[in-house]
């Protein structure tokens, strides 16, 4: 069994990826074989609209035609068993890599049809990992809930099933008298990072781990 992670964030080793490597390191206490990728550490750009995966009959039918740094990555999930993406909230939203990742990585996938289907061959286990600054009780009111059931939507349409996973109220600096923040109290954050976000590395591990068991 195998289950990739792509890390949607610019920082290799903070919030988001440590909660995706521990994802991994639950599936791994299942057997499965991990490997976390790092979308920032690679050249690529989003679909250029071609329409080359469309093409009835073309070589490129449901696989992108562009060829850089994300190539092998899409190789490598067409015979993933679990797929997991993760990304920190910028404006509401997963990052710019990350969101250009999903168009290169869903579209060649999505057949145009009533209702829309899928060229992906087999129903595999997905999930989504979010990190935010935001507090959980804000997210319906900032309308982040909308982006998330989309998220969520697609992925259980191309690939079978999705469940999201979130951690709020973030650390997102290692030290705060060194920039301009008056958003909260930097001690709660501190503390938070201390108290909450141990409980958060523990559900991606048990999310990792149920994951794979599905397989």
């Amino acid at each position: 069994m195998k289950i990739i992670a792509i890390n949607g964030s610019p920082r290799r080793t903070w919030n988001t990826a440590t909660l995706l490597q521990h994802a991994l390191d639950g599936a791994a206490t299942q057997g499965a074989e991990t490997e976390l990728i790092h979308l920032y550490d690679l050249d690529f750009k989003g679909c250029t609209s071609c329409f080359a995966c469309k093409i009835r009959g073309g070589k490129s039918y449901g696989k992108c035609i562009l060829n850089d740094g994300l190539t092998e990555i899409l190789e490598k999930i067409e015979s993933v068993d679990v797929l997991i993406l993760g990304s920190p909230l910028y404006f509401g939203t997963v990052t710019g890599e990350m969101r250009c990742f999903m168009e290169r990585l869903m579209f060649p996938y999505l057949v145009y049809a009533k209702p829309p289907q899928s060229l992906f061959t087999r129903k595999i286990p997905t999930a989504f990992v979010y990190t935010m600054n935001v507090a959980e009780n804000m997210i319906h009111e900032a309308g982040y809930d909308v982006h998330f059931k989309t998220n969520e939507s697609v992925l259980e349409r191309l690939f079978g099933s999705c469940e999201s996973v979130f951690s709020y109220e973030t650390l997102q600096f290692e030290d705060y008298s060194k920039v301009v923040f008056s958003y909260c109290d930097p001690a709660e954050r501190i503390e938070r990072r201390k108290t909450v976000f141990p409980k958060d590395c523990e559900q991606a591990f048990n999310l990792g781990e149920r994951l794979i068991r599905k397989v």
